[in-house]
C-alpha cells in the first residue's frame, strides 16, 4: 500500500463519517440512509458517496436529498478536514450492497 492510497483511505473514511452525521441530523427519517463507503477520484477532486436506503422505495428521494445537501456536506468537509482540494461530492446507490442483501434474502428462504 502506498502512502497516497493510505492517505486517500483516511480521507474517504473521514468524509464518510461527516456525511453520515449530517444525514442523521438533517434527514426526515422516512427512510434509513446508510453511507457504505466513499471513493475518491481524479486525485481527490471528486468523491462518490455509495449509499444504501431502506426501504428501497425511498432511494430516489434519498438521492435527491443528498443532491440538495451536497453544499452543506462540502462545507462541513472543508471546515473539518485540512485539505488543499475539497472534492466535488456525488451520491450513488451501492449496487454491491444491494446485491449482497438480495443474496442474503435468497439464502434465508
Amino acid at each position: 500500500m502506498t502512502i497516497q492510497s493510505s492517505r486517500n483511505e483516511k480521507i474517504e473514511e473521514q468524509i464518510k463519517e461527516i456525511a453520515a452525521r449530517l444525514i442523521e441530523r438533517e434527514s426526515n427519517k422516512t427512510a434509513l440512509i446508510t453511507v457504505n463507503r466513499v471513493e475518491l477520484f481524479e486525485r481527490g477532486r471528486k468523491a462518490t458517496l455509495y449509499i444504501s436506503v431502506l426501504p428501497e422505495s425511498g432511494e430516489e428521494s434519498a438521492l435527491n436529498f443528498l443532491k440538495r445537501k451536497r453544499k452543506e456536506i462540502h462545507d462541513e468537509v472543508k471546515q473539518r478536514l485540512n485539505l488543499r482540494t475539497i472534492p466535488f461530492l456525488d451520491a450513488e446507490i451501492d449496487v454491491g450492497e444491494k446485491a449482497r442483501r438480495h443474496i442474503d434474502e435468497l439464502l434465508k428462504e
